[in-house]
This record gives C-alpha cells, structure tokens and sequence, in this order.
C-alpha cells in the first residue's frame, strides 16, 4: 500500500481497534495465477504473536482456501470510516482540492488451515457468541441438534493468520495547515452522514492530542 508519511499509523494497538471494528474484511491472495478476494468475517487474537493472529472461515466450495500452500502470504484489508473532503470547509486563504479521508489497516501473513474439527468448531463458537452478544434472544451453537451442526461445520474451512506485517493508513488531513483541518472537522459534523461522523472524530481526537 502507498503509505505516504503523514498518513503512516504504526500504534498497534490503534491497528488493532480498526480491524476489530471493522472485523468483515477482504481476503486477497492468488489463484490460479490471477488476485482472487473474498468478503469474509474474520476475529483478532492479539495475543498471539507479535502483530496478533487472524482467525476466520469461508464456505468449503470457495476455491481460495485451496491455494494457501503453507507458505504464500495473503493480504487482508480492513476498511475504517472515510468520507469526501470538501475544499469549501478549509480556510479560505489555503488553496486546495476536493480530497478523501480515509483509514484503513493491512494485514499480511501465511494462511494456516485448521485441520482439526474441535478446533473449528471453537472457532465458530467464538464468532458466534462475539457477535451474539448482547442480542435480546442470543443464538448458540450448543443448542442446535449435534448432527445437524456437524454437517454445517463440514461446509466450512476455518484457518488462521499469524500476522508477519501490518500496514496502517489514516488520511486525515495531516499535510494540511490547522485551519482547514479544523474547517473540515466542522464540515464534517455539519454533514451529518455516519462515515462523515466517524471521521471528524478521528481527526479531532488527533487535533486534541488523544
């Protein structure tokens, strides 16, 4: 990913919040000598080596998984809130362009599929129960019939990721003076959409020095 400097974010645990946040992700590696992705949930274990590890599943007939050789990396893409810049909210003395803010984190590592089933299925059950939670009525696995979850699970390839590389790219603003950042922090709010939200508070975190 083209990183220029001012966008570089290399804070870990910053990182890691993006990808949990924004944990359905893009999975992209080479089949068949062409780049092949798939949209796919994935989780972080951040304890387990020293940029974490990816844990995530697709179905058995995506062909993807039958590419990961032990040794390949794969690049995951996390995308975080971005929105449309508008030079109309800068200080009218800096000339600009329309730009985008962005913030977004790749991963990169060697795709290990998980051939033991007890340890899919764990696997599953902590997709599960991470996103069940809370849930008025909450869904568990262990209350669905034995076989009926064993053929879903057979239709599944769980692997993980142990992460070699993490790429950060956080677009906000920071090759620009004070005035248009905070002009667009507040063009931002006035906006009012969601992504728009979401990134004015990431800029004004580091206006604020958080």
């Amino acid at each position: 990913m083209f990183v220029p400097r001012p966008f570089a974010e290399e804070d870990r645990a910053t990182l890691h919040r993006l990808i949990r946040d924004n944990n359905f992700g893009l999975l992209i590696s080479v089949v068949d000598g062409a780049p092949f992705g798939s949209h796919l949930p994935f989780m972080l274990d951040d304890d387990r080596g020293p940029h974490g590890t990816l844990l995530v599943h697709m179905a058995r007939a995506n062909p993807q998984w039958k590419s990961f050789d032990g040794g390949s990396q794969v690049l995951a893409v996390f995308q975080g809130p971005h929105a449309y810049i508008s030079p109309g909210w800068y200080d009218p003395a800096n000339k600009a362009v329309p730009t985008w803010n962005y913030a977004v984190v790749h991963a990169y590592g060697v795709p290990h599929i998980m051939e033991d089933s007890d340890e899919t299925r764990a696997h599953q059950e902590r997709l599960v129960n991470l996103h069940e939670a809370g849930m008025a009525n909450p869904w568990r696995m262990d209350s669905q019939p034995e076989d009926y979850l064993a053929a879903m699970l057979k239709g599944i390839v769980a692997c993980e990721i142990p992460i070699d590389r993490l790429e950060g790219k956080f677009k906000l603003n920071q090759n620009h003076p004070e005035g248009n950042r905070r002009g667009a922090i507040a063009g931002l709010r006035a906006h009012g959409g969601a992504g728009e939200r979401a990134i004015a508070e990431l800029m004004a975190a580091r206006e604020d020095g958080d």
